[in-house]
């Protein structure tokens, strides 16, 4: 599995770069902040066709377990090769 650090995310969206973030956290904690597209964890393998396969993809969570199964369900299932763990999740992102 590949992992992506908040430094490195936050350089990335700086730049404008053309990435996805994906933030698989429920509903109530998107609320609480977030940066990216939300699919809830229970949503993801049923949307499939919104996860790009050509451009590099960060999926997070709040600390990175939830991200490691389903990234590990994308790759094994769907193929993906293109998915990036934010490491330590939403809350790495916020105290960095």
């Amino acid at each position: 599995m590949k992992f992506i650090s908040s430094k490195e995310v936050k350089e990335k969206l700086a730049n404008n770069e053309d990435f996805q973030l994906i933030d698989i956290r429920e509903p109530y904690e998107f609320e609480d902040g977030a940066i990216g597209l939300n699919i809830p964890l229970d949503e993801v393998l049923d949307s499939i066709a919104k996860i790009s396969k050509t451009k590099q993809v960060v999926i997070y969570c709040k600390t990175g377990k939830r991200a490691t199964a389903i990234i590990y369900m994308l790759e094994k299932l769907h193929g993906y090769k293109n998915l990036y763990n934010l490491k330590g999740g939403f809350t790495s992102y916020q105290d960095s």
